[in-house]
């Protein structure tokens, strides 16, 4: 599992995945998946083994079924197989129909020992993203805001920044861990955010703007930039113009555009409308809450989730990180 975590912001829309050899108790190669359409995780693991001979008589973890079908780059079942590795421990089945159990029947089929199911929780946990994405066909979606003492999304007029520095940290974190971060017209046109991770290296992840005009993005940077708007479907550089029919906009449909995409999860950092919208929409799964010491005493409500009781409360400085899980 530590393993795979080093692919975090590299591999997607392909799962993580971390693979270890063991022989006689001892482990004697290690692997991850580092980078789309690179080696997967039991390539690099096995091919880290000096001696391959020891290959007969090892075991093989892997933290997700190996794959099945010809992709960027060959099964790793028949890798396997190839070596004769004689037991392969599977942490869980990939749910992608050209995989789901099929390479385990191949590993059977051939007398290979498998064991499927072991900290398999865990293992769906660490892929929700990928497992979102094939199950629902759509993006893993995380709300995020911060409200103040007294349950005030931001002022009516002007700005006010809320969360502690540390905790501006930690949303960079996230940036750099998922493939796309959301806001809507209200939210450029007030703060005109960056959307960029400015403190963890590698990852930059996409841009997605709601603006109905569909004129008023001036970015001029590199990043990947995707505006669903009422007007126009065009591409302009790296900036990808989505005419959105529905009146007004669905995020349903927003979605599905964004899975035909290839990304596998969103990270909604819009304004208190957006957020509502996703909330109306039944349309999340996970509500990062940054719970502030500031007083506001009047302003815009924040947004309001009840009767999930599948928390997590982490403290931040003078924030409180409230984690919401929907399902």
């Amino acid at each position: 599992m530590e393993l795979a975590k080093l692919g975090t912001g590299s591999v997607s829309p392909n799962p993580m995945v971390g693979s270890v050899v063991v022989h006689n108790n001892c482990i004697i190669g290690e692997g991850w998946h580092q980078k789309y359409g690179e080696a997967h995780a039991e390539v690099n693991a096995i091919n880290s083994v000096k001696d391959k001979s020891l290959l007969e008589s090892s075991t093989i973890y892997v933290s997700l079924e190996p794959c099945f079908h010809f992709g960027q780059t060959p099964p790793c079942v028949d890798l396997i197989l190839k070596h004769k590795i004689p037991k392969v421990i599977i942490a869980s089945i990939d749910c992608n129909s050209k995989v789901a159990g099929k390479s385990i029947e191949k590993l059977r089929t051939a007398g290979v020992h498998v064991e499927v199911g072991v900290l398999e929780k865990e293992a769906l946990a660490l892929n929700k993203y990928f497992f979102t994405s094939i199950q629902k066909q759509r993006p893993y979606i995380i709300l995020k805001w911060a409200e103040s003492k007294d349950g005030y999304f931001a002022p009516h007029k002007g700005q006010q920044w809320l969360s502690n520095p540390l905790s501006k940290r930690l949303t960079h974190k996230w940036r750099n861990e998922i493939d796309a971060i959301l806001i809507g017209k209200n939210t450029l046109i007030e703060d005109n955010p960056a959307l960029t991770d400015r403190f963890w290296e590698g990852h930059q992840p996409i841009k997605v703007i709601i603006d109905p005009s569909g004129d008023l993005y001036k970015g001029k940077d590199d990043t990947k930039t995707i505006i669903f708007n009422g007007k126009k479907s065009t591409n302009q550089k790296n900036i990808e113009y989505i005419n959105i029919q529905s009146k007004p906009f669905s995020v349903h449909e927003m979605m599905n555009h964004l899975h035909r995409r290839k990304i596998t999860s969103v990270l909604v950092e819009g304004g208190a409308t957006t957020i509502q919208h996703f909330l109306k929409a039944e349309l999340w799964d996970e509500a990062y809450i940054y719970e502030t010491e500031v007083y506001l005493k009047e302003g815009i409500p924040s947004p309001k989730i009840e009767g999930f009781s599948d928390q997590t409360t982490i403290q931040i400085a003078d924030n409180r990180l409230k984690i919401i899980q929907k399902e």
